[in-house]
């Protein structure tokens, strides 16, 4: 019955997209979406059941579906792994999916293409239920490379435009060079160990006597780099922003609750990998904290409501880096769930208000629209709270951890996570006040049309609302389920449970004020001062800086895309040419010897004969000199 349920599991995304993408436009927009919704809820439905029995019985499911390759020794089945970590990655994969969908009945619902955006979307969630349920990495690969290459069908889904034709295929080509480092990774694993297999892996490690550390360190650096591609850490995180050329509902899908936390699921789940390299969990641990101060000062004085969203993304995706190398990847996982709940949400309202707004997104043209937007007003600020870690919503609780867990180890660390969280407070408050306060400042024909989303866009708001406001309790600081419920996962327990005194208490307060402080700047310079950001074209200094994003932009295509495009031009008109002249040369020689062969043939018997006799006069005298 597991295997069959699992199968369904899996599978139900699968007929979904089949469905949709042979029948969606026979079937008309609204049944496509209906259907697209359905599978995923199947899906979620499915992972509830497996959450209910792995919380009662404690121990993990296997399923082994068929032997898959077996080659000297080295051994790899096709099977699926339901434990305490893949069901949890479930639960808000399709929990948030199934909204998501929901969400984008109404809000695809004038795109011609509808049937086509469901089965990509449907897809995705196939790929990425491959990703977090396979039980070795060779599985896991599949689901890796599927979400990537759906990411790139729904990053330039609106292909008529080709900037985001462009954004989709930075992010399928960024998303390839960690892949390779994956890949590397995997490789070496797979020669170490003659397995790819989870369980064989950690049974194989901890049994082996002379394990070469420098090898297995080498294998946790190429993962690492595989994670840092998929979960847009510096130096490959530059795709993400870019990815909101797609539709919205794919930046709340991609962007915070699947494709991005693949990374940080990749680590977690090989967490026995990275315990015996600590010089790789540095170095995870830097990246993460220098990524997330870094896209915090970009996200500052962004205008798109939806880049700032993104950068805001990278940012938070950087603290979970910061709690993974640090050890605490149950923290980690926790800052995933929050993240998930209030990232989706806060998107999922961006969609709703460039909705309203008719395909606007400059914060400079908005203002005011709390009055005629309440729900949209209400789950945008109780998720906007969350993000900036104000007690008692969800973000309080995760982010506190993992900058407890920083100051134990790190006060620089400790000191960079504060910083970008009192960012991170700031500009999400600045979104807030310049979307959603003081007067409108769009266009006449705009505030004529301007009004709540549809009940298909609102209640999705609601529920990831929610979520948001109570999803901490379940790592409340002095009784975590999550860490009991992880604890069977992790065979070195990294944090113990807190007990709170003076210092952690003190700590929580810093975190706190630094989110005050940051809303109270926020507040003096949008509200009370009504400050609205400057044009483009009028914008100097540090602030035209992080406006451009540090150029980090330019400085790649510099070194790396017009260095690869002279390369190629090189290779095109002189190398090429070449070796065109070369192959070409052969050829006319051999017309020319053609040519000139032919004129031999006259057609007088007489000279034919007269030079047979001669061939056969040459051949009887070297006949008589051999002998």
């Amino acid at each position: 019955m597991n295997t069959n349920l699992a199968l369904l599991l899996l599978l139900a995304p699968f007929l979904g997209f089949l469905f949709n993408i042979f029948f969606g436009k026979s079937m008309g927009k609204t049944a496509s979406g209906v259907l697209g919704t359905l599978m995923v809820a199947v899906s979620f439905a499915v992972t509830l059941y497996f959450f209910g029995q792995i919380n009662v019985a404690k121990t993990p499911i296997q399923i082994q579906l068929f032997d898959w390759i077996q080659i000297n020794g080295f051994k790899v089945d096709f099977g699926f792994l339901l434990d305490q970590l893949s069901i949890l990655w479930l639960l808000f994969v399709t929990g948030i999916g199934s909204l998501i969908h929901l969400y984008s009945i109404s809000y695809m619902h004038d795109d011609e293409n509808m049937h086509k955006f469901f089965a990509y979307l449907n897809l995705f969630i196939f790929f990425m239920i491959t990703l977090v349920i396979g039980s070795n990495l060779l599985v896991l690969f599949i689901g890796w490379e599927g979400v990537g290459l759906c990411s790139y069908l729904l990053i330039g889904f609106w292909h008529k435009n080709q900037d985001f034709n462009d954004a989709a295929k930075k992010a399928f080509i960024m998303n390839r060079i960690g892949d390779l480092g994956l890949l590397i990774g995997i490789f070496i694993l797979g020669s170490m160990f003659s397995t790819l297999d989870y369980a064989t892996l950690k049974t194989a490690i901890a049994g082996t006597a002379d394990l070469d550390l420098g090898l297995l360190s080498l294998a946790a650096f190429c993962l690492f780099i595989g994670a840092c591609g998929k979960s847009a850490q510096i130096p490959l995180y530059t795709w993400l922003p870019d990815a909101m050329a797609g539709p919205t509902p794919v930046s709340a899908l991609i962007h915070a609750a699947t494709m991005v936390t693949a990374g940080i699921f990749m680590i977690t789940r090989l967490n026995f990998i990275f315990d015996l390299a600590p010089d790789v969990q540095n170095i995870i641990a830097i990246v993460g904290a220098v990524t997330s101060l870094v896209a915090a000062t970009i996200a500052l004085v962004q205008t798109d409501i939806k880049k700032v969203l993104a950068y805001s993304t990278v940012s938070q995706l950087g603290l979970m880096f910061l709690a993974l190398g640090l050890g605490a990847y149950e923290v980690a996982v926790f800052h995933v769930i929050t993240h998930a709940f209030f990232k989706a949400c806060l998107f999922l309202g961006s969609g709703s208000v460039i909705h309203a707004l008719h395909g606007e997104q400059d914060m400079r043209n908005m203002g005011g629209l709390k009055k005629v937007m309440g729900i949209t007003f209400i789950t945008f600020l109780i998720s906007s709270l969350a993000i900036s870690g104000i007690p008692p919503f969800s973000g309080f609780f995760s982010k506190d951890e993992i900058l407890m867990v920083a100051f134990e180890h790190n006060i620089v660390l400790w000191v960079i996570a504060s910083l970008a969280s009192l960012m991170t407070a700031f500009y999400m408050f600045r979104l807030l006040y310049l979307t959603f306060f003081n007067e409108f400042r769009g266009t006449a024909e705009q505030k004529s049309h301007l009004h709540e989303s549809p009940a298909l866009i609102t209640f999705p708001l609601i529920v990831l609302a929610i979520l948001a406001a109570i999803g901490g309790l379940i790592s409340f600081p002095t009784n975590s389920w999550l860490s009991g419920y992880l604890a069977p996962l992790f065979s070195v327990v990294a944090t113990e449970e807190h007990h709170f005194g003076t210092q952690e208490y003190m700590l929580m307060a810093i975190a706190v004020i630094g989110g005050l402080v940051g809303i109270g700047i926020a507040f003096n310079k949008y509200i009370k001062q009504n400050q609205v950001p400057t044009a483009d074209a009028e914008i100097d200094g540090f602030a035209k800086v992080l406006y451009n994003k540090y150029y980090v932009d330019e400085v790649y295509d510099a070194i790396f895309v017009k260095t690869t495009n002279n390369i190629s031009l090189f290779f095109r008109d002189y190398v090429e040419t070449a070796l065109s002249s070369i192959v070409f040369g052969f050829g006319k020689v051999t017309n020319e010897i053609g040519y000139q062969g032919k004129k031999i043939q006259t057609g007088s018997i007489g000279f034919y004969l007269f030079v047979f006799v001669l061939g056969l006069c040459a051949i009887l005298t070297y006949l008589f000199i051999a002998q």
